[in-house]
């Protein structure tokens, strides 16, 4: 009877501090899910005027909506192969030495589409979602391609750290586009959670995978993104050929077994570099002869030998 009575004492205090640690829990579930749908919007590093490149202003709109993209064409001759940059989280179309590269290709005869991805540079507003809703607008600069008149076939892709797994995702879903090289992916968004929310929030780090299974409810529910969903290892297998992947083996930011991983599950012919003493994708500055020719050879082979 005694033990009855206490427990009536206590179910009052015990159901309150319930649903205060259930308000509580949501609520930074909330927060950190609001906390990676957002990035800066940086200033271009550089422009195509500096390396005496011709380009024309573009603008289309991503695939799923109406949100207008910005970026720039550099153009060789109308028939040549067309490469789409995707750039990474916080970036911009001239980010991560974009530019540079896109002379290299230019020079090498390839046509070059950088645009800025939905909440960066100067495209329109749009929520960050790790790739989730970005590989819609890449989907969107590959349709503004084909509107030019660029064959499906000679349509390429090349995407770097967030932009590299959007592109596997988008890839994966678009067969029209027969080329992609990825720098430094990751492999699952679920492994990269706990960094990137204790790098935009000031939620330690240790204490973010408590609130794993709320982000991820809470990121669908009012956001509409499935963290579940952001897998570029397993869409990666969907892509019917080879593909080239590059990563630094001392990237602190991806660490580089996620993008071994994504090598294990793509095409059997894929090739990977593990580039030496390279940070987060800091290849091409590194290397960038070696880092070219690798590009400009795979993209040759692809895009310019019959199939």
């Amino acid at each position: 009877m005694m033990l009855v009575q206490r427990l009536q004492r206590w179910r009052i205090p015990l159901a309150a501090a319930f649903v205060v640690l259930s308000l509580l829990y949501g609520g930074v579930s909330v927060f950190l899910a609001n906390g990676v749908t957002k990035a800066d919007r940086e200033p271009f590093d550089e422009t195509p005027t500096e390396y005496g490149l011709s380009f024309e202003e573009v603008e289309f709109s991503t695939r799923d909506s109406d949100i207008t993209l910005k970026g720039w064409y550099i153009p060789t001759t109308e028939d040549a192969p067309a490469i789409i940059f995707v750039h990474g989280l916080g970036s911009t179309r001239a980010g991560d030495n974009a530019v540079g590269l896109a002379a290299r290709l230019w020079t090498a005869g390839f046509n070059t589409l950088l645009f800025d991805l939905r909440g960066h540079g100067t495209s329109g507003d749009g929520k960050v979602s790790g790739g989730y809703f970005e590989q819609y607008d890449l989907k969107g600069a590959y349709d503004f391609l084909i509107g030019r008149g660029v064959a499906s076939e000679r349509i390429g892709v090349i995407g770097f750290s967030m932009g590299a797994s959007t592109s596997v995702l988008g890839v994966s879903g678009e067969p029209g586009i027969r080329a992609l090289v990825v720098d430094s992916p990751f492999a699952n968004a679920s492994d990269l959670i706990a960094q990137e929310v204790a790098r935009k929030t000031p939620v330690p780090k240790w204490l973010v995978p408590l609130f794993g299974p709320g982000t991820k409810f809470a990121a669908d529910a009012i956001h509409g993104i499935k963290l579940g969903a952001l897998d570029p290892e397993s869409a990666v297998a969907g892509i019917d050929y080879p593909i080239l992947l590059i990563h630094g083996m001392e990237d602190t930011r991806i660490p580089v077994e996620q993008g071994i991983r994504v090598h294990a599950a793509s095409h059997q012919s894929s090739s990977l570099w593990l580039v030496p003493d390279t940070d987060h994708v800091d290849a091409f500055l590194n290397f960038p002869d070696e880092y070219a020719e690798r590009v400009v050879a795979y993209f040759r082979e692809r895009l310019w030998t019959p199939q």
